[in-house]
């Protein structure tokens, strides 16, 4: 697995909290919305893992809204779960691109996709080239 560093799609502000830790590394840091409470969702940075830990009492199977900590701004994206149906919830990779995961708790469905493909997949391998050649 590697770490992704990832910003809010509207301010471009990082979403990475290195003083709240997930599998050992900095967690991605939203505030979660399900009915009437409101609360942090931290989430593990290392792409493929599900682990999180959630403040706000959400059940497995239930649709929160997902956003940004600094500007308050719906992380909600464009697309909808091609599994599920709810809502994706977008954010933005420091290097260009966005990753999009479901807001459905416990579907793990997710996407990267590339606006510039040949240059952001240049700058992504860039970023983590040296994971693929370590491992």
């Amino acid at each position: 697995m590697i770490q992704v560093h990832v910003q809010c799609p509207v301010c471009g502000k990082s979403l990475m909290d290195p003083e709240h830790k997930i599998d050992n590394y900095p967690s991605i840091a939203v505030d979660l919305v399900y009915g009437k409470k409101r609360g942090a969702l931290y989430l593990s940075s290392l792409y493929g893992s599900y682990n999180i830990d959630i403040k706000v009492p959400c059940p497995v199977g239930k649709v929160s809204s997902f956003f940004c900590p600094h500007c308050r701004e719906d992380l909600k994206a464009s697309r909808m779960c091609e599994v599920c149906q709810a809502p994706m919830v977008g954010f933005a990779f420091r290097e260009g691109g966005s990753i999009q995961i479901c807001s459905r708790r416990g579907c793990k469905k997710h996407l990267i996709e590339f606006e510039d493909p040949e240059l952001e997949l240049r700058m992504f391998y860039e970023t983590y080239g040296t994971f693929f050649k370590a491992h």
